[in-house]
């Protein structure tokens, strides 16, 4: 906490100086003061005035301080109140602070030490009012917005929102971890389309065998375990957007399947020859070299540019290093958010996170937050938070012969990763935030 943060505070005593020597002491720190007689006055003034604290005494004709904690406490549960009171004890203080007060003062009270517990107290609820607005933003969906303001990154939004609305096929193109889903969500988000379905397909996590089933659905008894109709993804993203996250992993037989439907706009359910009409924008993604795949044989080249009538290309995080803090800041907020935390991130955390390779890209750098955010237990993101591939990359990131290579830095991260996983390529690829397959292909590299 600062002890210096202003504000505007209300004073309810039914003694009129000491109202008016309060209010100038607070008016020294550069407080704004609104001063009440009694417990009635003081509600009339919360309710015309934001107020951020209210300061009372506890014994006062009328309403008492505790009447009137009771109704802040249901009517405006964010405002603290503090007690300064000439008849205390341990148990009214007990009994003050069991009840929701922020702090109890007896009078005469230290001031020096009543205007830093009146800045902590206003400090605090403006620190709640700024994530309960972040929480609602992220309730609203802007969890979804693009964050980047590289060259790379400013072409890739200004490309989003020249074609969100589009009835076109979208290609998004990029390594695993970069936000290609993320993209998708958005271009959704942003279209005429956002208020029906956003529909997200796993091609390489729904075994071959099932995706057809996922895909089209299926009639009651179409084969063996199909128990009850079944609704595809086609017909639940009805007027609204299809996702096929890393359709290269997608199987030959279904990739004629989904050219059919792209071209026809009707599908077929597994167990059923009746056609049905639907109406989706399809969005698409890969970490593969379609071009490629499409040479080898493994991808229909019709359904390659059917799919890619539009396409985006996600840089990686290491071409995009100076959107790092606003990515770090973005991860802070969203975890404080949920872990119920107020966190800085220390420069040299931030030094050491800028400077790294990330070949896990995004992904990655969301996990090491979200770790940093859990085990933080000061005020900030220290060293002590990251892991040691962090601490040792700083040492082996410069050499005398000069600058190392992207390829370089990358196969250190890999080696220090297997180094303290053992050996197990599962568990290095996990701590270093990047799928098996990708991992793999490295280690091979």
């Amino acid at each position: 906490m600062t002890g210096n943060c202003i504000g505007k505070v209300l004073i309810v005593d039914d003694e009129p100086n000491a109202v008016k020597v309060l209010s100038a002491i607070l008016s020294e720190y550069g407080h704004t003061v609104v001063g009440s007689f009694d417990a009635d006055s003081a509600i009339k003034s919360i309710t015309k005035e934001d107020v951020d604290v209210v300061v009372t005494d506890l014994k006062m004709p009328g309403k008492d301080g505790m009447q009137l904690l009771d109704y802040i406490k249901e009517n405006l549960p964010d405002v603290p109140v503090i007690f300064l009171t000439a008849y205390g004890s341990v148990e009214t203080a007990v009994h003050a602070v069991t009840h929701g007060a922020f702090y109890y003062f007896i009078k005469p009270p230290d001031y020096h030490k009543l205007t830093s517990i009146i800045s902590r107290a206003i400090e605090q609820r403006r620190l709640k009012r700024e994530v309960d607005l972040l929480r609602k933003m992220l309730e609203a969906g802007d969890r979804h917005r693009i964050i980047g303001s590289t060259p790379k990154m400013r072409k890739l939004l200004e490309t989003v929102d020249a074609i969100k609305n589009s009835a076109s096929s979208i290609l998004i193109c990029g390594d695993t971890g970069t936000g290609k889903e993320m993209i998708a969500k958005n271009l959704h988000n942003k279209s005429s389309r956002s208020k029906f379905p956003f529909v997200a397909v796993n091609c390489a996590a729904i075994p071959r065998e099932l995706m057809e089933a996922e895909l089209f659905g299926c009639e009651k008894g179409a084969f063996t375990g199909a128990v009850s109709m079944r609704t595809g993804r086609f017909e639940e993203a009805s007027e609204g957007t299809v996702f096929l996250d890393e359709i290269g992993e997608l199987d030959l037989s279904l990739q004629a399947k989904l050219l059919r439907v792209l071209e026809e706009r009707e599908i077929v359910r597994l167990g059923s020859n009746k056609p049905l009409k639907v109406n989706f924008k399809l969005i698409s993604s890969t970490n593969r070299d379609l071009r490629k795949e499409v040479e080898a044989g493994n991808f229909r080249e019709d359904l390659y540019y059917r799919i890619n009538v539009v396409q985006l290309t996600v840089p990686p995080l290491a071409e995009r290093k100076n959107d790092i803090p606003l990515l770090i800041s973005e991860f802070v907020k969203e975890f404080c958010i949920r872990e119920g935390k107020t966190l800085d991130v220390s420069d040299d955390v931030m030094t050491i996170l800028k400077s790294y390779s990330w070949p896990g890209n995004i992904r990655q750098l969301k996990n090491v937050i979200e770790r940093a955010v859990i085990l933080a237990k000061g005020d900030k993101i220290t060293r002590s938070e990251l892991t040691d591939e962090f601490i040792s990359y700083r040492s082996i990131e410069i050499e005398p012969s000069g600058v190392k290579s992207m390829k370089e830095v990358q196969i250190q991260a890999i080696k220090d990763a297997l180094m303290d996983c053992k050996g197990n390529k599962s568990k290095a690829a996990k701590q270093l935030g990047i799928s098996r397959k990708a991992f793999y292909k490295r280690l091979s590299e």
